[in-house]
Parts: C-alpha cells; sequence; structure tokens
C-alpha cells in the first residue's frame, strides 16, 4: 500500500519514483535520461515565461508545475545513480540563498535593490574565488551556462567582463562598433562566403546585445517584444490584404511594402 504523502510536493515525488519504478513504472519515463530530459526542462522555462508575458495566470500556475515536474524528474534520475536527492537540492538553493542575503538572514542594513545587486555579485564573485583555491579554474566568465540562449548569454558574458574594466566608456563607442560590424558584414557578403558572413553577423549581433546592456535592457526582452510586433503588423498586412480581395502572397513585393507602410502607420 502506498502511503499517504504529508504535502502534494511529497505526493509529486513518489509519483515521479513510481513512473521511473523498473517494474511497474512507464516505459518512456523509465527509458530517459538526464540529456534527453534536458530539452522538455528548457522548453517548459521558456512555456513559464510565456504564460507571464500574457498575463495568464491559470496558465503560469500549469507551467510552474509542469517546470517543478522536471526538477523533480532529473532529481529522481540523480538519485536512482546515488548522486543527490530532491531534498539536496532544495538544501543547496536554501544554503545559497541565506549565503547570498546576508542583510536578510545575518544583519539587515537597510541596502537598497541597486546596492544589493553589487553584494550579490561580490558574493558569487568570492564564491568562484573559493573554487579557485581548492584548485578549480576560475574566470570571470564562470557560471555563464551554454545552453542559453545565445542572446541572453551574450548580454551575461559581457556583464561579467564589465566588472573587470573590459567594457567601452560611451555608448557611442558602441554605435561605432556596430557601424563597423555592419560594414563588415556588407564585405563578407561581397566575398560571398557563407561561414564568413555567418561570423560577421555573429559579431554584428553581440555588438547590439552590448547596446542593450548599455542601457540596463535585455536583449532577449527587446528582441521577443520585436518579434511580437512583427507577427502583429504581418496579420494586419494578410487581414488588409484580404479585406480587398487579395492574396498577401500573390502581391509584389512592391505591393507587400505598402501595405507594411500602410500597417506600420496605422500604429
Amino acid at each position: 500500500m502506498v502511503p499517504s504523502p504529508s504535502s502534494e510536493f511529497d505526493r509529486l515525488k513518489e509519483i515521479m519514483a513510481a513512473l521511473r519504478d523498473p517494474d511497474s513504472g512507464c516505459p518512456w519515463d523509465i527509458e530517459q535520461d538526464f540529456a534527453s530530459i534536458a530539452p522538455y526542462t528548457i522548453e517548459e522555462a521558456y512555456e513559464v515565461a510565456d504564460a507571464i508575458d500574457r498575463g495568464d495566470f491559470s496558465d503560469l500556475r500549469d507551467e510552474l508545475g509542469d517546470l517543478l515536474l522536471q526538477v523533480v524528474f532529473h532529481s529522481q534520475m540523480a538519485a536512482e545513480a546515488g548522486l543527490f536527492t530532491v531534498d539536496d537540492v532544495a538544501q543547496a538553493i536554501n544554503n545559497k540563498m541565506v549565503r547570498r542575503h546576508p542583510h536578510v538572514f545575518r544583519a539587515p542594513d537597510g541596502r537598497d535593490a541597486d546596492g544589493q545587486t553589487e553584494a550579490w555579485e561580490a558574493i558569487k564573485a568570492q564564491e568562484r574565488a573559493d573554487k579557485a583555491a581548492t584548485g578549480q579554474t576560475a574566470s570571470a566568465l564562470d557560471g555563464v551556462a551554454r545552453a542559453l540562449p545565445a542572446l541572453m548569454r551574450a548580454e551575461k558574458l559581457q556583464k561579467r567582463a564589465a566588472r573587470t574594466g573590459f567594457d567601452w566608456k560611451e555608448p557611442k563607442q558602441i554605435l561605432d562598433k556596430l557601424a563597423e560590424e555592419s560594414d563588415e558584414v556588407a564585405q563578407a557578403i561581397e566575398g560571398g562566403v557563407v561561414a564568413e558572413i555567418e561570423d560577421e553577423i555573429g559579431d554584428l549581433l553581440f555588438v547590439a546585445a552590448n547596446l542593450a546592456r548599455r542601457f540596463r535592457l535585455d536583449p532577449e526582452i527587446a528582441l521577443r517584444k520585436a518579434n511580437a510586433k512583427f507577427e502583429r503588423r504581418f496579420h494586419a498586412m494578410e487581414s488588409l490584404a484580404a479585406s480587398r480581395g487579395q492574396a498577401f502572397d500573390s502581391l509584389t513585393p512592391e505591393e507587400q511594402d505598402r501595405l507594411w507602410k500602410a500597417v506600420k502607420a496605422k500604429e
């Protein structure tokens, strides 16, 4: 008989253990490993962000549940391998939060949000230094996950580098670099070597991310908003063409451009 769990979280742990039971569990769940589940974990995090963006809090509750399941799934696999348990995961984050918030859990000092951000980074830097003292390689860029979306990772790498003093002093310097990279993209296009075009476009995007960071803007959010704006305008163009009895994909580039301008003007 399965004991009654003391909480919904305990129930979730029991459900996950049952799903992974080698004798009576779900065949799909049993055959998964860390690598096969990782893409789902990333996807669920994005679905949480999407629910927040849409302001759908009922959906947010469900998506947070899906994300929590990912944590329990990884932890169950780790427990089976004798690595750690979900309770170890909770203990690790509990300890980290207490350690990184001394102004809350030790000696309140009335610091504001900016002050806490500075202190947070100082504590993280000390943690990296402590790792170095144990023989582990330490770098200002340590801890920036490789699996992050490229634009988000670019911004985080630049932030870390800036803390060492490696940064442009003025926004105009970044704008000048942006123009320089744009010229290099044009030169690469003229050269016709695809690998070089890719390389130069990457440099251009990296500098654009740095410009956003300079104004404390998240380039990932900025691009997400640009995507939404493009999607909204494109749908409006299709609707406008349909109201005129036209199929959008049958229009000439010039006609499509006129529709784009008409839709943009209405905004």
